[in-house]
């Protein structure tokens, strides 16, 4: 696997093939993913699974317009090629029927089986995933940030609400292009850092102060008794993955754009309890960026956008959430223990 051919600069994420400008093609795949989500939820794939299909989702848009492409049937092909390279084989029909279901709004247990709609959804997943798979050029390895934060889960043991923090954000990462524009290491520091910044409250070090090249306390003067500084446990994640300058300077990129996300949601209506995150102060380095988001109103007002759109028309469809979809944070009471299977933290998805 060539993972640099996956990995792309800000400038092409600015000159992908689509025609729309960059704020709408991210709030259209922000609502993709969201869709692809709720599908693989409804087939009951493992998590790791539908974040391989998300990638998948990210990756095939730089290499193919949405204007030609619908996101409803992209991500309904990269969540059936999943369930084939993940091994969690699923029908064709059922992928298909799911589908449908989510476009129109009907129960899944009211379409009869010989449906033609569902039939031709079939052959539209089927012929989208010919493109889909030349773009990925057949190359159908995929690691996400999960991995490595199970890596600080273990080796730090923090406390269980932190990690619920960061493995939201992790979650709602893939509703951002993070997975290729930068390595999973570093989107899982970005999400580690940013959980413990909201963990930790608005008057613990900043974003710049915990990603910065070198710790506060390594300029401070060694103690008489000539015993090391005590470690910072907020640079935990640089530390532990040793970041260098340009590592630290592509988390800080990501920091901003994760927050650029957030900001642009709906906070004060559907999920009030992300309000902690926008008053968060982004990395310095990240404000000398252009804007890749506008605020979610500005496409529900312009575009008069319902959740549900009850037609199959293909021109026409729309997903069950036309925010872009968050991640719930769960409270410990809500939690699992960490582990590796994928179940742990699930997507909340109801």
């Amino acid at each position: 696997m060539n993972v640099s051919q996956w990995l792309f600069s800000l400038s092409a994420l600015y000159a992908t093939p689509s025609t729309c400008p960059i704020d709408k093609e991210l709030y259209d795949r922000a609502r993709g993913v969201e869709f692809l989500f709720r599908l693989g939820s409804s087939l009951a794939l493992p998590t790791p699974a539908m974040f391989t299909a998300a990638t998948w989702f990210h990756r095939f848009y730089m290499r193919y317009p949405m204007e030609e492409f619908h996101r409803q049937d992209v991500a309904a092909s990269c969540i059936f090629l999943a369930t084939k390279t993940e091994e969690c084989g699923r029908k064709l029909r059922d992928v298909a029927k799911i589908s449908h279901a989510k476009i129109t709004g009907l129960d899944p247990n009211t379409i009869p089986s010989d449906s033609k709609e569902v039939e031709q959804l079939q052959a539209t997943i089927l012929l989208t995933e010919e493109f889909l798979l030349e773009a990925l050029c057949f190359d159908f390895v995929v690691n996400n940030p999960h991995a490595y934060l199970v890596d600080l889960f273990d080796s730090s043991a923090p406390e269980t609400l932190l990690q619920d923090y960061a493995w939201s954000i992790a979650h709602d990462s893939y509703r951002t292009p993070l997975c290729v524009l930068y390595p999973p290491k570093i989107i899982a520091t970005a999400c580690y850092v940013l959980a413990q910044r909201i963990y930790d409250g608005p008057n613990s070090p900043s974003l710049d102060t915990r990603i910065s090249a070198t710790s506060p306390s390594s300029s401070l003067p060694t103690p008489p008794s000539h015993n090391p500084p005590s470690p910072d446990a907020s640079r935990y994640a640089i530390q532990y993955f040793s970041l260098n300058e340009a590592e630290l300077a592509s988390a800080s990129e990501a920091l901003g754009i994760l927050l650029e996300f957030y900001a642009a949601q709906d906070t004060e209506g559907s999920f009030p309890h992300l309000s902690s995150i926008i008053t968060v102060q982004p990395p310095t380095a990240s404000l000398s960026r252009p804007r890749l988001y506008k605020h979610v109103s500005h496409y529900l007002i312009k575009n008069n956008t319902t959740d549900i759109t009850p037609t199959a028309n293909v021109q026409e469809r729309t997903p069950n959430s036309s925010h872009g979809g968050l991640t719930p944070m769960k409270s410990p009471a809500q939690s699992k223990s960490v582990g590796l299977t994928g179940e742990v933290r699930r997507l909340d998805l109801s």
